[in-house]
């Protein structure tokens, strides 16, 4: 395989797999999700959006668990940056409301030359 194969790296599919869970599990919510949806690229927020919509935020087990899996993109990095100056808010506050460790944000802000 060549190198420039082996680099190319591929996002999911996220406007597909969510089609088919609110199709599926919740047709009842697709009024709900269908702005979202419409929209030709899925950013980080509207994912998480979407997320917020369809599963419940009570179940504090699988939150845990899904927290320890993220990763976040460059994009997603900086989305979440630029949300944090377009609210106001301080790195706690951020850190709260994402579900982030406040050193994680700190830690993007010291390499934001990188995004």
């Amino acid at each position: 395989m060549s190198n420039q194969a082996q680099n190319i790296t591929s996002s999911p599919d996220y406007k597909r797999i969510y089609i088919d869970i609110i199709t599926r599990k919740y047709p009842e919510k697709m009024r709900l999700c269908n702005p979202i949806l419409s929209k030709k690229k899925l950013s980080f927020l509207d994912i998480i959006r979407l997320n917020n919509l369809l599963f419940n935020k009570d179940c504090r087990k699988r939150t845990l668990f899904n927290q320890q899996h993220r990763s976040y993109d460059p994009l997603a990095i900086s989305q979440i940056l630029e949300y944090q100056v377009n609210n106001k808010l301080n790195n706690s506050q951020l850190a709260t409301h994402f579900k982030l460790s406040r050193n994680t944000i700190a830690k993007w802000k010291k390499q934001k030359d990188l995004f």
